[in-house]
This record gives structure tokens, sequence and C-alpha cells, in this order.
């Protein structure tokens, strides 16, 4: 009897460590799919402008015999309006910022991500980690991609040393000013009235009173706007064209117009600014749930997410990135200087009263008083 229940024992001792690693299951997610089959099979990227760019989409396909296909949103609004009216059924991943991330969880849009498929996650800067919003019944339902400020973008031929949102009131520049078509016009307002001292997170749950303020702040200011702009690429044409000298824009405008020989800079001015983290999330419906993982992993590794910041010219979530990108890249970037970075932007929040923060935008531009 005795010897029977060694025998017994050491059977389930075995399968144990067979099952914590010993076998197959040991290695990378990623090593195992790349004899997997996904030939014919297309992901789904519903992501911000540059999310899905050949220049890392491509080695994928061609790693996994897949077709990688990004469908670009200008505005948060946009991304949860494509999902609910069925487009969840059609992409496989979505890129939102942190002011939408938890609202898709809450609606029930998007699946919990296995991270013990994300080889990299770990690696991952710990403070995007650490943010709670993407977090619900201790499973994690968005994967860190990259992070930025809301910039003061000007023509410094146009505009010398601004070092204040204020310069938008400037009467030499009226008629010359851009802002984005965005809800976030509003956080930004809040901060230009010092809604976000001491509480940083009470510009993304205003008053009515407050509200009330901050429109009519925006619509002080409407005179000196030229645009409302809807995607970086149309921001990029306002600046080249002179139609606008300043701007609220992406870092990916002054990169990308420097090299094209213009003199457009952005800066973080003194009253501080907001920005955006981004996430990776897999939908609900998601058809491709497995490749959707392989896609998360991939995008996370160093090199890659190096890719992803020269095209953008956004910080982002893997440090290791910052060994591929030259003192240029690491300067455009930002992470040459991440924890000054962080400490001057007010990150976006989850916006409870979205419904109504979107009437008073909606009334700024349309002049409603």
């Amino acid at each position: 009897m005795r010897t029977a229940n060694k025998l017994i024992l050491l059977l389930g001792i075995i399968g144990l460590l067979s099952s914590c690693g010993g076998g197959k299951s040991d290695k990378p997610t990623s090593e195992k799919a790349t004899t997997a089959n996904f030939a014919g099979k297309t992901l789904n990227i519903l992501c911000w402008e540059g999310y899905a760019h050949e220049l890392f989409t491509k080695p994928f396909e061609q790693k996994y015999g897949c077709t990688v296909k990004g469908t670009y949103f200008g505005s948060s609004d946009e991304l949860i309006s494509k999902l609910t009216a069925g487009g969840g059924e059609v992409y496989d991943i979505v890129s939102p910022s942190a002011d939408m991330a938890q609202a898709l969880i809450e609606q029930g849009l998007v699946q919990p991500i296995d991270i013990k498929k994300i080889t990299h996650y770990d690696s991952l800067a710990p403070k995007l980690r650490a943010m709670q919003d993407v977090i619900k019944d201790g499973k994690v339902y968005g994967v860190p991609f990259t992070w930025g400020p809301d910039y003061l973008v000007y023509n410094a031929d146009e505009v010398k040393n601004p070092d204040s949102w204020m310069i938008f009131f400037d009467p030499k520049y009226k008629g010359k000013i851009a802002l984005w078509d965005d809800i976030s016009s509003l956080y930004l307002a809040a901060i230009w009235l010092g809604f976000d001292k001491p509480d940083k997170s009470a510009i993304y749950n205003m008053t009515e009173e407050q509200l009330a303020a901050v429109k009519a702040k925006l619509l002080e200011l409407k005179p000196h706007v030229r645009k409302f702009w809807m995607t970086a690429g149309e921001l990029d044409n306002l600046m080249k064209n002179k139609e606008v000298v300043a701007a609220v824009g992406w870092p990916i405008t002054p990169a990308t117009l420097s090299k094209e020989g213009l003199n457009i800079k952005g800066i973080v001015p003194k009253e501080g600014a907001t920005g955006w983290i981004d996430r990776l999330m897999i939908t609900k419906t998601s058809p491709n749930v497995e490749l959707a993982h392989l896609w998360i992993d991939y995008i996370t590794q160093a090199e890659n997410m190096a890719k992803v910041a020269k095209v953008t010219n956004y910080s982002v979530a893997n440090p290791g990135a910052a060994r591929y990108l030259t003192p240029e890249e690491l300067e455009l970037t930002q992470m040459n200087n991440t924890n000054y970075y962080f400490e001057r932007i007010n990150f976006w929040q989850y916006v409870k009263n979205r419904k109504r923060y979107n009437e008073v935008w909606n009334e700024v531009k349309g002049g409603v008083q």
C-alpha cells in the first residue's frame, strides 16, 4: 500500500512539473505560433493615425502569413461610434485613449487580455501598467502602447518663443489658430482657467458652472480659430500652407514638418498640457482572438515599439525601445526625459458625463452663446 501511494505521489509530481512549464507550454506564445496557419486571415485594427504603419505590420504579416488592416479614427467618440454600430464584430483590436478605455470595459465592448501570452508585458513602464482604469475584477483589459502631450504647436518663423497658451488670444494671430475637433479642447480650456488645481482629475468631472466658464472661454477664442482640425494630416497641411501659425497638436506634426524643412516646433506651455495614454484592447467579439494576442505580443517588443516611435514620434510603453532610437528620435519622442513629461502632462481620464461634454463642445463649434 505504501509502495502504491509513493507511485501515485511520484506520478502526481511529474504531472505538476509538466503543467508548470516543463514541456512545450513553457515556450513564449509567439514561438509556439510561428508554425500555425493564419494564412488568409485578416487582423483588423481600429486605431489612431499611424498605429498600423507598414514598417511594423509587414514583418508581422510575413511571419504569420496574415493580413493586417488598419482603419484610422479621428476621435475617441468616432471610435465608440464605430464599435457600437456593429464594428465590434469586424475589428479585432482597438487603441482607445485613457478617456475612453474604461467606457469600453463598462459597455462590454472589449474582453480581458491573457497577459501570460504577452511575453514582454513586464518590460512595459510600471507607471503605465499600474493604471487601474483598464483593470476590472483583477483582469487586465488594456496593454499600454503609446503616450504623449497635446502640444502647443507653432511656426517658429511667425511666433517667437511662446511659453503660454495665451498666445492663442494675441490679436496678431486672429484667424490663424487651430484647435482639435474633440472634447479634449474642453479639458485644455479648463487648464487655462485653473480648474485643474489642486486636483488634476477635476477637469474630467466639471460642474455645470465650470462647463459654462469653459464654453465662454472657447467662444472668446473662436474668432481667432481658422479651423477645427480632424486629423494630424489636416493640421500638417494647415501649417504647411501657413493658414495657421499656432495650434493644439501632437508631436507627429512638428516631427513630420521639420523633415520637410519647415520651422515647426512643439512645447508644453507653462500652464501645462493635457496628454493621452493609448492602450491596445481586444474587442469582445473579435473573430481572431489568438492572432490579436500575437499582435500585442509582437508590437510590445522593444525593437518593434521603436518602429512605432519612429513612425509616430510618440513615446512608447516599452522603455527598452530607447536603445533602437537615435539621439534625435529620443528628443522628439521625449523618451530621453519621460519623468519630466509625466509630471507636466495632465493625462486624460474617464469622463462619466461625456454626453454633456459633447453637447458643450458642439455649442462652442456652433457659436451658441
